[in-house]
Formats: C-alpha cells, sequence, structure tokens
C-alpha cells in the first residue's frame, strides 16, 4: 500500500524557516515525481515544488524560487521541504503526493496525496 506522510509544519514568524518531510512506503523509491503542493483557506491547492526520485531534476513554483528547496534521500525514502524567509502567504496546508508520470506539475496528475500538515506565518 502507497503511503505518504507529511510532517514538520507548525507557527512561524515571517523570515523564519521549517522543513518539511514527506516519509514514503509501499512503493520503489526510485522512478516516480514527488510534489510539494499548499492550500490556503479559500483558495486551490497549488503545486509549489517537485524533485523526480530518479534524476533528483526539481521544480520550484515562482512564488517560492530562491527561498524553498526541494531534496530527497533514497535511503530513507523521504523527500523534504526546506523553507526559507517565509511570508504570510505562505501559510497552509501542505501536502506531498505521488505521480507516476516525470516532470508532473499539476494536481491532476497525482495518484496517491499524504494528509497534509499546517504551515502558519504570522506577519
Amino acid at each position: 500500500e502507497v503511503q505518504l506522510q507529511a510532517s514538520g509544519g507548525g507557527l512561524v514568524q515571517a523570515g523564519g524557516s521549517l522543513r518539511l518531510s514527506c516519509a514514503t512506503s509501499g512503493f520503489t523509491f526510485r522512478g516516480y515525481t514527488i510534489g510539494w503542493f499548499r492550500q490556503a483557506p479559500g483558495k486551490e491547492r497549488e503545486g509549489v515544488s517537485c524533485i523526480s526520485t530518479s534524476d533528483s531534476s526539481t521544480y520550484y513554483a515562482d512564488s517560492v524560487k530562491g527561498r524553498f528547496t526541494i531534496s530527497s534521500d533514497n535511503a530513507k525514502n523521504t523527500v523534504y521541504l526546506q523553507m526559507n524567509n517565509l511570508k504570510p502567504e505562505d501559510t497552509g496546508i501542505y501536502y506531498c503526493a505521488l505521480s507516476g508520470r516525470s516532470r508532473a506539475r499539476d494536481v491532476y496528475e497525482y495518484d496517491y496525496w499524504g494528509q497534509g500538515t499546517l504551515v502558519t506565518v504570522s506577519s
């Protein structure tokens, strides 16, 4: 059974940092795309970043470029999202998700989702 467990959210002041983790199990880690998405209250879920577990290629939304870094630890089957210089607009529930497609960026391209972890950035 494929499982994704997101953790690491919390309350932080603007300018602060958090590191999110997505622990995965139930599939061969290599050969997929794992993405981070977020959903703010009243807004649609949006893509933040994704990484290929095959070649470690990455993608970032323009809104987080230069502030967020995605990485993977293949030995631990875990993907991380380091978030620096956080802004109030980064507030939302952060989800990690798994896609069998390379360079998957849209919500509909992902087949499995974790339960989400809440990030709150105060001004």
